[in-house]
């Protein structure tokens, strides 16, 4: 797990998300409503066409229009699940506004749920975190200020539900699934929760944040929240920039202002969108702008407003092939691209790391798994390795000439901290072992062949394990076994 930590919050746009926090470690229910005030109850059309107006769209990730999935979701028996599963290692906004800021995320999904006439809210976090226990006090809070008088409107029920820190946990479908009590995977097959949803129930599912500028805009009506930003993408956005700073910017505004606001420079390169996003080069950075269409020109992703410069003194295709054994890790195993294709382009990279491969090989091993899956976690995987390549294009031919580029990796794309992660190591029989070599085609990474056909082996890593136990059932002279490296 990541341990937890308070990011700084920077602004390069009026306080709106981060309104009041300059001053404040976390705004409680009656601080909130001094600096925002009590929301006026809106009817669903009012609500969808003040979506509209702006152009509200989701901050997850996939930026779906907002009105659409209210307009998806009629009134009655509804609910609606405000999604701050933040299992992206390089993100901490979500984090920041359900830890310094709860209320205004309740507010934009009480406002929604009145509108809906919604049976409950559910705010699905990662549990055991901060957040967590944040939005939990903020229930209380809302609780307690109904007993003693205050207008707190909303009838229905609210609860806060804890799911596991996984990468895949915060996909839409996982957040469903475990909010249903079930593994909080993706599921099998793609479900609108707009249809089925938590307890069966069409759902309005969105995140933390979508929630959050929803309170804003309508506390400030459409033409007041178009006064920042541009025309078509008007307000504000929240950035989580290099893991450590949360940034409130209009968007409009250039990447490298973002960048040097926070004391940093585009380094080697600078990962945008997060671990599901895509690579821009230094030199496509300098140029980009803060908004959807600006990093789609730029060759990038909004997504989930993560941005990630790498610094120029780590090797950059080393902490791309270290994230993607992560993310190969980290899928659910449902299909045959997640559970074979992803270490395969893991391997790939690796071997290409190690200047034992080439960047062919890791093309055709994306290739396998583009489009392919049961959810859209491989394709995720894909666009940031392939981009990656691209990105880094003289860094390829580096390793694929010299063997390495000389530089150390040195971690600097964040994971969570590994937790014993195990290891193995791969032990032979040698009164069974014939030299089939099929050991070495399975594991071709960690297993060396002599000239005789026999084999040596290097240590396998925990996301490998996988792999290690099909080598070891495969082997047909039943000689390998698999023990533990720790």
């Amino acid at each position: 797990m990541i341990p937890h930590r308070v990011p700084r919050v920077l602004r390069l746009a009026p306080a709106r998300l981060t309104a009041g926090l300059d001053h404040c470690r976390r705004l409680d229910l009656p601080a909130h409503r001094a600096l925002h005030g009590e929301p006026a109850r809106r009817e669903l059309d009012t609500l969808i066409a003040l979506a509209e107006e702006v152009d509200l769209r989701g901050r997850g990730g996939a930026a779906f229009p907002f009105a659409r999935k209210l307009r998806a979701v009629a009134p009655g028996e509804r609910v609606v699940l405000v999604n701050a599963v933040e299992g992206e290692p390089a993100s901490a906004k979500d984090s920041m506004l359900l830890v310094r800021t709860p209320h205004l995320v309740l507010d934009g999904a009480l406002l929604a749920a009145e509108a809906l006439r919604a049976r409950e809210v559910v705010i699905a976090t990662v549990e055991g975190e901060v957040a967590h226990a944040s939005m939990i006090a903020a229930l209380e809070e809302r609780r307690a200020a109904t007993v003693s008088g205050a207008a707190e409107r909303y009838g229905g029920r609210m609860r806060v539900v804890g799911l596991p820190e996984r990468f895949i946990s915060g996909e839409g479908g996982a957040v469903v699934r475990g909010v249903n009590g079930l593994d909080a995977v993706p599921a099998g097959r793609r479900r609108r929760a707009t249809e089925e949803g938590v307890g069966g129930l069409p759902t309005l599912l969105s995140n933390a944040e979508t929630f959050a500028q929803l309170a804003v805009l309508a506390e400030l009506g459409a033409i007041g929240y178009a006064e920042v930003g541009t025309p078509r993408e008007p307000g504000t956005v929240l950035l989580t920039v290099g893991g450590e700073a949360v940034v409130e910017v209009m968007t409009g505004v250039p990447l490298a202002t973002v960048l040097e606001e926070c004391g940093l420079d585009p380094g080697e390169g600078v990962l945008v969108g997060g671990y599901h996003g895509a690579w821009l080069s230094a030199e496509a950075a300098a140029g980009a702008v803060v908004s959807r269409e600006g990093m789609r020109l730029a060759g990038g992703v909004l997504g989930a407003g993560i941005v990630v410069p790498l610094p120029t003194t780590t090797c950059p295709l080393g902490e791309v092939a270290r994230v993607t054994a992560y993310l190969a890790a980290q899928s659910s195993g449902q299909c045959g691209p997640c559970r074979l294709g992803l270490p395969e382009v893991a391997r790939t990279l690796c071997a290409l790391t190690e200047g034992s491969g080439s960047a062919d090989d890791v093309r055709r091993a994306v290739r396998s798994v583009e489009r392919r899956g049961a959810c859209f976690h491989p394709d995720g995987t894909a666009r940031f390795v392939l981009s990656a390549l691209d990105a880094f294009a003289l860094d390829v031919e580096r390793h694929e000439e010299r063997v390495s580029c000389g530089r150390p990796i040195r971690g600097a794309l964040p994971l969570p901290e590994a937790e014993d992660e195990p290891r193995y190591q791969l032990d032979v029989d040698w009164t069974r072992c014939q030299g089939h070599g099929l050991c070495a085609h399975l594991l071709p990474e960690f297993v060396d062949l002599d000239d005789h056909g026999y084999p040596s082996f290097r240590e396998v890593p925990g996301w490998m394990g996988r792999d290690a136990r099909r080598a070891v059932e495969m082997c047909p002279a039943l000689a390998l076994r698999l023990v533990s490296g720790q």
